[in-house]
Formats: structure tokens, C-alpha cells, sequence
């Protein structure tokens, strides 16, 4: 079997020449993707002309084409997304409009593109809501075809209001670790499954 392949979706508002306290969770992540010998990329959005719109290529330079390619060529796709008033950011919400857009798009078996591939997210803030925009990411994939493990919503927030972010401090917290381990076997474990066995067409296509 070829070896599993994993995407993040880093939805910092940073661009790649700031530090993002998301991307360095995904890094974490990552040491345990390297071990299991999965190959992994981490897209950081805020580098990229995404457009806003409901179709796979809104033109005039829209850059999610890319972008879509490599969650299709992926087994494994991670949505990473700090918190802003206790929400998911506003890239997260464009990524998954983006991917929704794609949704009515089939495989060769009928079923959604989607279909097969393992979902899980990561969330880092410095303030409540890193359940609610896990919640919100998590069904958001599920309802449009992504098969989503147990315990894939890691996460790490500190105290309210300013203070240390995560890469400061937070990469010694023992919860966190312990859900960024599960999270990365989890969704390889379930990845490795469909893989081998996919979800059969009889009954959910969606002609």
C-alpha cells in the first residue's frame, strides 16, 4: 500500500512569513504523522488568492484550484484555525464554503469525493471556544463526506485575554499532548482501514 497522505489547512490570518501558533501545533502533529510514516504538507491559506464564491474555480486568479487537488490527492485532511470571539476564523469558513462547493462532485462509484477520506482539526486561542469551532469543523466535514475518528479534536487554549499563545507555553500541557497523539493515530488508523476497505456504494451515492 502506498503510504497515507495527510493535508493541513493551516487557516491562521498570518501570513508565512509570521509566526503562527497553529502551524506549530500542526509541526507536533506532524512528529507523529513522520513516525507512522505518513507524508504530510501544511498549506498555510493566508499565502493564497482564495475567492469567496460556491463553485471549485471562481476565476480571475482564484488559487483554491491548487489547493483542491491536493485535499482530493489526500487520505487524511487536517483543518487547523486560531480563535477569534471565541470562533473558528474566517479562513476556516471560507475553506470549508470552498470544499462544500465541491460537495455534488462524485467519484467514479457515485458517491461524494469526499467519501474515504479521514477529517480531524486542530485549534489554538488564548480564550474559550476551542470546542465550539471544533464542533463546527468537524460536522462541517462529516456532512459533506468526510469520515470522521474518535478524538481528533485537539486543541490548546490558554487564559483569557492576552498571554502566552501556544508555541510559549502550551507545548507542555499534558491534555494537549496526549489529544494531538490520538489525533494523529487515530486518523491514520481509520485512513489506513478505508484504504483498504472502502465505504461500499449500495445505499449512499447520491444520484
Amino acid at each position: 500500500m502506498q503510504p497515507l497522505k495527510a493535508l493541513f489547512l493551516n487557516c491562521s490570518l498570518k501570513k508565512s512569513d509570521e509566526t503562527s501558533n497553529t502551524e506549530g501545533f500542526m509541526n507536533d502533529v506532524q512528529f507523529h504523522f513522520n513516525k507512522l510514516g505518513v507524508e504530510s504538507e501544511i498549506i498555510r491559506l493566508a499565502d493564497f488568492n482564495i475567492a469567496l464564491g460556491m463553485a471549485e474555480d471562481m476565476g480571475n486568479g482564484d488559487e483554491w484550484p491548487s489547493i483542491l487537488e491536493k485535499v482530493k490527492a489526500s487520505d487524511i485532511l487536517i483543518i487547523g484555525t486560531p480563535i477569534w470571539l471565541g470562533e473558528k476564523s474566517s479562513l476556516a469558513t471560507q475553506a470549508i464554503e470552498r470544499l462544500y462547493a465541491s460537495s455534488s462532485t462524485t467519484n467514479e462509484k457515485g458517491q461524494a469525493i469526499f467519501y474515504n477520506k479521514v477529517g480531524g482539526t486542530v485549534v489554538t486561542g488564548n480564550e474559550d471556544g476551542a470546542k465550539h469551532s471544533a464542533a463546527s469543523i468537524l460536522y462541517s466535514l462529516s456532512h459533506i463526506g468526510f469520515v470522521i475518528p474518535p478524538n481528533v479534536d485537539a486543541y490548546w487554549v490558554g487564559e483569557a485575554g492576552p498571554g502566552p499563545s501556544y508555541l510559549d507555553s502550551g507545548r507542555e500541557n499534558e491534555f494537549t499532548n496526549a489529544a494531538i497523539k490520538r489525533l494523529a493515530y487515530n486518523t491514520f488508523h481509520l485512513a489506513g482501514m478505508l484504504k483498504n476497505e472502502p465505504i461500499p456504494a449500495e445505499g449512499n451515492t447520491l444520484g
